[in-house]
């Protein structure tokens, strides 16, 4: 399954990697992304763009809009809506939508009117929070910085399925006044058993994309396009897929058969209209592998689209039956039969259009620029030169007439060439150099730079490299890039701040740069400055970087003073990387907070777990709330579900909070099998008369695993001590990739007008035995287990000089790593070094050197013997041996030894 924005692209439930708060919103390489074709053109020096983050450290941003004036309003998934200041350069949020955000939904699109200046009017597209499954595209006046909630307007209103996940597209975009709504197809994408959701079987319409954007008398799946009128209403244009009447399905109808057209764009003077289609996960197979493909598509004029019994080049979807698992023939793309017992709509529906770009999984044989994996493809804008006559960044003559094209998931930007008559001629990368973390939005702004929004990496989660990256080109004096580095921005009053604009560039030799910040009312010049805030409160500290032609960047960055994050550590004597049979293993958790004063034990979350799964816990360990570390996968499962809509964690909503839920059958040795069947038939009555939905669907495994994790939830923090001592053993039986977590979080009252903050720490244990293979960084060979290996995998190409680095490893009782090699080669020394190649040498072992003939005998155990003190740090292997050049040994494994082993 593929969805929205991305946010399950790689298919299914999947955790995210914890956010780095160092990471910056793009990366600029000297040698990016796709290779350049050789045929193709050479384009515009990429030297004379230069790239400003405006904003970062949003919230799930979807969808910008840029104002007159170059302040920019954007909307956040659950419902904040955020104001920039182009002036102050600072970030508020002016406002916050009541929005349902689960399965996808949320606050999706923001646009302004195209006569803004004089009315001052602006659209949000989100889903309504409460009971009724609906979304509302709805306007509003902005008056300054005022979101005027009395002006509200609600021009349409979507009914949706809130039951199953997912595609909410949700861009909102105007043209010639006429505005534009896509809108996703809201099926279950979760049980289509490798095809497309046709299923007919009775009950199973949510599952049926048939009754959903193949159904010309349903909005979903479809991308609209209505008049809005002066009084909050709106009109049907001319032109649209349906007559005005309603007779053959929706007027405001102008494309359908998508899956989630997720952002799109109109051209501004051929009126073509574009979007990017995230594609399904199926196992069918096409032209180019499986017809998982992702689109790029062109609309001349209204019509079909193909989905969901189309994909591609008209590529057909065999008719599969979801009761007898049998399939059969597909339908003719000149005349698509709808005979769904779902469907609500017109029977015979228009002629399938095909996609203008698709691209699925694997290398692209038509678009090799495109390369391969997770995909998540948007259209941005259309670039005309003489739109922007005296536009002081707009782009060279180059790209006049090119489509824009993105990537939410391999991080690209392309440019399309066209035809005159709107025919594909090719693509190439644009600003490859720019590597955007997850592009989710593409604008282009009145003086001609581009605005690019960045959803950032982790997945429903407030991100630091989210943001804004403003995008200028220009051929005389280019603007200083502004870049504020510092250290901590949040504590107590008084706080001293260390800023530094080192970072900062300026792309023209010989400019000298001038460094003006702004702190409130006070201003400060230097490369590097400190300050003392000596009042609580949030500050937005604003650099200026000027050169001597006038060419200005700025930069900011937030300091909340008031408030001192609370201090969690966890002590131990034992080794805190490797877990032993029955070695002990004892742990101290301690927490101080400088405004909170004394502690309450019942706000100390602790939790120790064994997890089957070992290898990747960054999202786990992210996602959880500290003591729910065994179902953060579960969790995430929940969160999929319509159960948010009436359940909080803490407190009574439509429904009970889930702790209380907890707390009522806690002690109940059959209550988590009672309640999955709840959670499968629904019903009422136990709390109150308000029925809960059934979800007859899902698995009752799915259903059980639900219930645990809420029955989870009230169970108190003192269910572990703070400090004990206790032997490993629940891992015994279990193979080599599960892993012990030690988990202590605290969030303390807020002080000072800060708001609450939260602190954990943790310690990951995981088996002592590391295959060769999984090093983090280092320059041997890999070779891949295969028959001829014996199915080992090991590393190779051995050769003096070259060394593997394994990182945050503790030594603490490591008396040996043993070694499984091959004696290939030469032969030479392993050494363990500490945090560096030519780092603290903690021990080697020579390994004799081998013939060809001696592979026969196999491989052989050695032991290193490591004479480092405790603490965690990354450790190198560095192979020597300068008397050859040739290959050393092979290295399959290498296991740390205790000295409790005997």
């Amino acid at each position: 399954m593929k969805s929205s924005i991305g946010l399950l692209l790689a298919g299914g439930l999947c955790v995210a990697s914890v956010a780095r708060h160092d990471r910056p919103l793009f990366r600029q390489v000297d040698h990016p992304g796709p290779v350049r074709a050789a045929a193709l053109p050479e384009g515009p020096d990429s030297s004379r763009f230069t790239y400003t983050s405006l904003v970062s450290g949003l919230d799930e941003p979807m969808e910008m809009a840029i104002l007159p004036n170059y302040d920019v309003v954007i909307a956040e998934r659950k419902g904040a809506v955020r104001y920039f200041d182009n002036a102050t350069r600072e970030l508020s949020t002016i406002a916050q939508f009541n929005v349902f955000s689960g399965i996808e939904d949320g606050l999706l699109g923001v646009a302004i009117d195209p006569d803004f200046k004089n009315n001052n009017w602006i659209y949000f597209y989100y889903g309504v929070g409460g009971e009724k499954s609906v979304s509302h595209l709805a306007r509003f006046e902005l008056k300054g910085r005022k979101l005027v909630q009395e002006s509200k307007k609600v021009l349409l209103e979507i009914p949706t399925q809130r039951k199953y996940c997912c595609h909410s597209a949700g861009y909102i975009t105007f043209s010639d006044g006429l505005l534009y709504l896509s809108i996703g197809d809201n099926t279950n994408a979760e049980e289509i058993e490798g095809h497309t959701p046709i299923d007919e079987r009775p009950g199973r319409e949510l599952s049926d994309d048939q009754a959903a954007t193949a159904n010309s008398n349903d909005y979903r799946g479809k991308i609209l396009r209505i008049k809005p009128e002066p009084d909050g209403t709106y009109s049907i244009p001319d032109g649209n897929l349906f007559p005005k009447d309603g007779s053959r399905g929706k007027p405001e109808i102008y494309v359908m058969g998508v899956r989630n057209p997720f952002r799109i764009s109109v051209d501004p003077k051929t009126r073509y209209l574009y979007w990017g289609d995230v594609g399904p996960d199926t196992e069918v197979p096409g032209s180019e592998g499986k017809m998982s493909y992702d689109e790029i598509n062109q609309a001349r004029k209204p019509g079909f689209f193909g989905y969901p019994y189309f994909l591609g080049d008209n590529e057909v979807f065999p008719d599969y039956d979801f009761a007898t698992k049998k399939e059969g023939p597909g339908k003719d793309p000149q005349r698509p039969i709808n005979d769904s017992p779902h469907n609500t709509g017109i029977r015979e529906l228009p002629p399938a259009q095909p996609a203008f770009i698709w691209y699925g999984k694997g290398p692209s044989r038509k678009y090799p620029l495109v390369g391969k994996g997770g995909a998540s493809a948007m259209a941005g804008p259309v670039y005309y030169s003489d739109l922007y006559p005296d536009a002081p960044y707009k782009l060279p003559e180059y790209y006049n007439g090119k489509l824009f094209i993105f990537e939410w998931i391999r991080k690209w930007i392309m440019a399309v060439t066209m035809d005159a008559n709107g025919n594909y001629v090719r693509m190439e990368p644009f600003l490859p150099q720019l590597k955007v973390v997850a592009p989710i939005d593409m604008q282009i702004a009145p003086d001609g730079a581009i605005y690019l929004l960045a959803y950032g990496t982790n997945w429903f989660a407030r991100n630091t490299d989210s943001g804004i990256i403003r995008v200028e080109y220009a051929e005389g004096n280019r603007n200083p890039v502004a870049v504020v580095s510092s250290g901590k921005t949040i504590g107590a009053a008084p706080f001293t701040a260390t800023l530094s604009a080192k970072g900062s560039r300026d792309y023209d030799a010989g400019d000298k740069l001038i460094y003006e910040w702004k702190i409130g009312a006070k201003k400060l010049a230097g490369e590097e400055i400190r300050h003392t805030f000596t009042k609580p409160g949030i500050y937005n500290v604003v650099l200026t970087v000027s050169d001597q032609n006038g060419g200005k960047g700025t930069a900011t960055t937030e300091f909340k003073i008031g408030n001192t994050p609370p201090d969690v550590t966890i002590g131990t004597k034992a080794n805190r990387t490797f877990y032993w049979d029955n070695a002990p293993f004892d742990y101290r958790i301690k927490v101080t907070d400088k405004e909170d004063g004394k502690i309450e034990r019942a706000k100390i979350h602790a939790s120790f777990n064994y997890l089957t799964f070992g290898k990747d816990l960054a999202g786990a360990l992210s996602g959880s709330e500290g003591e729910n570390i065994r179902y953060a996968a579960t969790a995430k499962l929940y969160a999929s579900l319509d159960c948010k809509a009436c359940h909080t964690v803490e407190t009574k909503s439509i429904g009970p909070a889930l702790k209380e839920i907890s707390r009522r059958y806690r002690g109940n040795a059959v209550a988590a099998d009672m309640l999955a069947r709840k959670i499968i038939a629904g019903g009422s009555g136990n709390w109150g008369s308000y029925p809960m939905p059934p979800h007859a669907d899902l698995p009752e495994k799915s259903a059980k695993e639900i219930a645990e994790y809420i029955l989870s939830l009230g169970e108190s923090a003192g269910d572990i001590p703070l400090a004990t001592q206790m032997k490993l053993t629940e891992h015994i039986g279990k193979g080599n990739e599960g892993a012990y977590v030690l988990l202590a979080s605290y969030t303390d009252k807020g002080a000072n007008g800060i708001g609450p903050l939260k602190t954990a720490s943790h310690i990951v244990l995981r088996n002592p035995l590391i295959q060769m293979e999984d090093y983090q960084e280092g320059n041997v060979g890999v070779v891949v287990a295969t028959q001829n290996t014996g199915f080992v995998s090991y590393i190779a190409n051995i050769t003096n000089g070259k060394y593997t680095r394994f990182n945050q490893i503790d030594l603490s009782h490591i008396k040996n790593i043993r070694f499984r090699i091959q004696e290939h080669g030469a032969g030479g020394t392993i050494e363990l070094r500490q945090d560096s190649r030519e780092g603290t040498l903690l021990g080697q072992v020579v390994i004799p050197g081998g013939r060809l003939e001696d592979l026969k005998t196999g491989w052989k155990e050695v032991l290193l013997p490591v004479s480092g003190t405790g603490g965690v740090h990354d450790l190198y292997l560095v192979f020597k041996n300068e008397q050859i050049k040739g290959p050393m040994f092979h290295i399959d494994w290498m296991y740390f030894e205790n000295d409790l082993t005997p």
